[in-house]
């Protein structure tokens, strides 16, 4: 079996990949969003957590959705959007390198900030495993949700970024989106629905299906929800760029 393809891939895709990863720290507004995120979900979490006595994470998961709407578009929202700005997107796509493996750079870079951010989180299930007994399966399953939540919210983000060269309308645009794809499922929505246009809209939904998975339950449709979205909006945003719209 030949290997050197993918070799090569995997070394075109690692400079801009630690390029894009090391930009998010250089900006102060990463920063703010993680301490945003951490700070509002810490205080609303233990403010009804040592109210309800119970040693669970239901309620802190169920503030992920929320704050992801925001922070997966403040992540993505320069990601295209500042290289078009910029003009150095033109610069990048003259190289030696496929659309692709560009793409899937700057979506790994994204996801693995997110992850960067759930990692400090952490300190949440540890706290509690002291203060009483956790089921850690209910807890990884949870943190498996929002990984998948969020490389779909991302993936979307990154195809937003790169329609525009304004950064406050990728956040925008990404938000209103999002926004309409977690609620499009919920119960006030559901409640002017009926027949098949509801069971629709209910699995076209982001919450419906994570809120399955932070329950602890690995339902195959679930995973391939989330999967095929991000697959969706990753080839989508490849053949946005293989058009060289931003020209």
């Amino acid at each position: 079996m030949n290997l050197k393809p993918i070799q090569s891939s995997i070394n075109n895709i690692k400079p801009i990949f630690k390029r894009e990863f090391v930009s998010f720290f250089n900006s102060p507004i990463a920063y703010i969003f993680v301490a945003v995120f951490l700070v509002v979900t810490n205080w609303l979490f233990f403010t009804r957590f040592f109210l309800t006595g119970q040693a669970n994470m239901r309620e802190w998961f169920g503030l992920v959705p929320w704050l992801f709407l925001l922070l997966a578009p403040a992540i993505t929202m320069r990601s295209w959007a500042e290289e078009k700005k910029s003009g150095t997107v033109e610069f990048l796509l003259t190289l030696p390198i496929r659309d692709w493996e560009v793409v899937i750079a700057k979506f790994l870079s994204s996801l693995s900030f997110l992850a960067v951010v759930l990692i400090f989180s952490l300190t949440i299930p540890i706290t509690i495993g002291k203060l009483g007994d956790i089921d850690f399966g209910v807890i990884i399953s949870g943190y498996v949700g929002a990984i998948l939540m969020g490389a779909m919210y991302l993936s979307l983000g990154l195809l937003i970024s790169s329609f525009t060269k304004n950064q406050i309308v990728s956040f925008l645009i990404s938000l209103s989106v999002l926004f309409a794809i977690f609620i499009i499922g919920s119960n006030n929505v559901m409640s002017f629905l009926q027949g098949p246009l509801a069971s629709i809209m209910q699995f076209l939904s982001s919450a419906t299906h994570f809120n399955s998975i932070v329950k602890g339950i690995f339902d195959s449709r679930d995973i391939i929800y989330y999967l095929s979205f991000t697959a969706l909006f990753i080839y989508l945003n490849i053949q946005t760029i293989g058009s060289r719209n931003w020209r």
